[in-house]
């Protein structure tokens, strides 16, 4: 009752022990159409059977809504990754697993990601996927528009995409070549031990 006599709001490790979990943010990234909404939901939907608090954020929904108005220059790929990693932070503050789904091209972006989550509460999932199969799959349209000059600074073709360093710790995911299912099950093997660690309260 120390926080109600002295005015003081609960913190983060309140709100996880009232969970029975810890908060954690699953950052996947990927070429789109490299299973990236897909997986997260199939992710989203194993946590939820695990009684596992979680929440996806997805690229499409915060450029319709908190990212409206961004284009798709460098800056603003860049203020898009800060903003999505500011809200990705404050989910994990309340105890949430967060999900989050974007392309993030670059490693600087990434960085910039871990850097505002923190690095113990960050696991980084690339979906590796070529340009060819993504172009493929092409369920938005936006390889047919890209290919016709209607989309500015299309990923992979227009504009770069840089892969995780051989030393990183990313979990890759090679979607064109393993199922939903098994990727999920690498994803979970890593993310379910940590959310499960035991929380203990540091109040009386």
């Amino acid at each position: 009752m120390r926080e109600l006599e002295n005015g003081q709001g609960i913190g983060r490790e309140q709100r996880e022990l009232m969970l029975g979990q810890r908060g954690l943010v699953v950052w996947l990234y990927g070429l789109s159409g490299s299973g990236k909404s897909t997986i997260a939901a199939a992710i989203e939907r194993h946590l939820s059977a695990e009684k596992v608090l979680c929440r996806v954020l997805d690229g499409d929904s915060l450029r319709s809504g908190l990212c409206s108005g961004l284009g798709f220059d460098a800056e603003a790929r860049k203020e898009n990754i800060r903003r999505a990693a500011e809200t990705a932070r404050l989910f994990l503050d309340t105890g949430v697993v967060t999900i989050a789904a974007f392309i993030c091209p670059f490693r600087e972006l990434r960085d910039l990601a871990r850097q505002i989550v923190g690095e113990n509460d960050f696991v980084e999932v690339y979906l590796k996927a070529s340009y060819e199969a993504c172009a493929r799959r092409d369920v938005k349209g936006l390889y047919a528009k890209a290919e016709k000059g209607e989309v500015p600074f299309f990923t992979g073709k227009d504009s770069p995409f840089e892969e995780p360093e051989p030393i990183s710790s990313a979990i890759i995911l090679e979607t064109e070549r393993h199922g939903i299912a098994r990727c999920c099950e690498r994803v979970l093997d890593v993310v379910l031990p940590r959310v499960r660690e035991r929380v203990s309260p540091d109040y009386d």
